[in-house]
Parts: C-alpha cells; sequence; structure tokens
C-alpha cells in the first residue's frame, strides 16, 4: 500500500482538491449544494478554519483553507465534511456495486477516497491557486468566461475589489 506523505504546518494554509467518486458529476445540483453548505458550516463550527476561495465543479471542488495557529488536522476536517454529504445524499446516489474495499472501510460511492493537498507557501503561490481555482470552470468548459460560472468565491472577490469582473 501507498504511503502518503501529507505536510503538517500548523496554521498553515492549504489548497485542496477534492474529487466524487468516479467523477460524478453531481456537486452542483440543489441537494449536494446544500448538502455540502450544511456540512462547512458544522464542521466549521466544531473545528474552525478559514475558507479564502473555492470553486464548486460538478465532480470536483478546489478550495484554500487556512487552519487556526496550532492546528494540523484537515483531514478530520475533511473526513467529518464527506459523512455529512454522504449522510445527507444517500438516498440520491445511484446504486453502484461497491468493492470489498471501499465497503471494509465504510465508504460510499459519493467522494473519492483521498483528497490532493499542498501546503501554500507564500503570497506567490496563494495568488496562483486563487487564479486556478477561479479560473478552472472555463479550463473545463462548463464557461467561457470566469464572471459566469456562479459557484465560486469569484464574485466576492471581484466585491472586494482583488479583480475586475472580465
Amino acid at each position: 500500500m501507498s504511503e502518503y506523505r501529507r505536510a503538517h504546518i500548523p496554521g498553515g494554509a492549504y489548497f485542496f482538491t477534492v474529487k466524487t467518486f468516479e467523477r460524478k458529476p453531481v456537486l452542483t445540483h440543489e441537494h449536494y449544494r446544500i448538502a455540502l453548505r450544511e456540512a462547512i458550516t458544522e464542521v466549521r463550527g466544531r473545528l474552525p478554519f478559514d475558507s479564502l476561495a473555492w470553486v464548486l465543479l460538478p465532480d470536483h471542488i478546489h478550495t484554500i483553507w487556512k487552519l487556526p495557529e496550532g492546528d494540523v488536522d484537515y483531514s478530520l476536517r475533511w473526513s467529518l465534511v464527506k459523512q455529512h454529504v454522504t449522510r445527507k445524499c444517500a438516498e440520491r446516489t445511484q446504486e453502484v456495486l461497491v468493492s470489498p474495499s471501499r465497503q471494509k472501510r465504510r465508504e460510499g460511492t459519493i467522494w473519492q477516497r483521498r483528497f490532493w493537498e499542498h501546503l501554500i507557501r507564500d503570497d506567490r503561490d496563494f495568488r496562483h491557486h486563487i487564479d486556478y481555482i477561479h479560473y478552472n470552470p472555463v479550463k473545463h468548459g462548463y464557461v467561457s468566461k470566469v464572471v459566469d460560472w456562479p459557484y465560486s468565491t469569484f464574485h466576492r472577490f471581484v466585491r472586494n475589489g482583488a479583480y475586475p469582473t472580465d
């Protein structure tokens, strides 16, 4: 089995990519969006973090979280978010034959097992990942202009003067 090494810098800012199982395009459906919003709110209430930027696409999420000083446990936060969404959306998930490995780990069929994480190193790295997050719907062909994608913090960045609308 592979051994994954994750960066654990207390109070760090991290870029994440979280994908759906088999890249099912479900996350932008209203029921999933609501469940995800509830999950983030609930987890943030128990284990605080700041969501600095995000984009929600049909089959994955990109986000940057800033953890509190002295805290490194983003894995627990993601586990709780995924569990919440899985419980809330279980009845809407298509029946899929779940492998023995997924059964053993009590994994459903909404989320991919792992997630990608990257420790933000400096301001330049932060700006690069912010731009990557906001441009992602264009990259994947969902819209031709970033401003046309509704599920992103791009609009908040425009309101705050960080980006022009175009």
